[in-house]
């Protein structure tokens, strides 16, 4: 019999603990707002009065889930240079991706869910969160370079999907079986990474098809 949620939670936060519950566990499963109700011992209704949409409800999770994993409390520290600060900020991030021991069978399980057959309306908007609150954490530390202004301004969101993908693709890489020190592996790629980011020079604006530059 399953475990129900903590005594004393509010409605909304049994809603958010049994979701991240399912969406953590080994079942995998995922988090359908009828299973959700199921789950908090709470009814539909209740899950669409504090969630109206999948969206809002996954949304809300992958917060509660990541800021109780990762802790940014270094991003902040201004005596530790920025490329440490984004580096660890993305191995953080990595290391999330990859909480399950075995590597392997997680991204089976993630073929499985999402890339098999068609993902189910619940899936999609599961994996489309997930990858709003990566690319949300990673704008973020981007910012905060920015503001102490060791970071050129720039397209955050670009950048942050840049970051995004070398994380996704190390990620995937833990797979694979790997000849040297995966660990150092992985450092050195994401510092080539973090240097092309911090070192980017803000590109000027290509004239327009049918114009010359001046002085031509």
């Amino acid at each position: 019999m399953e475990e129900g949620p903590p005594a004393g939670l509010s409605t909304r936060d049994k809603i958010l603990w049994a979701a991240a519950t399912m969406l953590g566990g080994k079942s995998a499963t995922t988090p359908s707002v009828r299973a959700v109700a199921a789950r908090a011992g709470v009814s539909t209704g209740s899950v669409q009065h504090h969630f109206p949409t999948q969206r809002e409800l996954m949304d809300e999770v992958l917060i509660l889930v990541y800021d109780t994993v990762l802790s940014e409390d270094s991003l902040h520290d201004s005596s530790i240079p920025a490329r440490d600060r984004l580096v660890a900020s993305l191995q953080r991030l990595l290391a999330l991706e990859l909480k399950d021991s075995d590597s392997r069978g997680a991204w089976i399980q993630a073929f499985d869910r999402y890339v098999r057959s068609e993902p189910t309306e619940a899936a999609r908007e599961e994996y489309l969160a997930s990858e709003r609150e990566l690319r949300r954490r990673i704008e973020y530390s981007l910012a905060v370079l920015q503001e102490e202004g060791v970071l050129a301004p720039g397209d955050t969101s670009r950048r942050a999907m840049f970051l995004n993908t070398v994380v996704s693709g190390l990620s995937i890489a833990q797979v694979f079986p790997a000849g040297n020190s995966r660990l150092a592996t992985e450092l050195e790629v994401l510092r080539t990474a973090v240097d092309y980011v911090l070192n980017e020079q803000p590109t000027s604006e290509s004239p327009s098809p049918g114009t010359t530059q001046s002085g031509e």
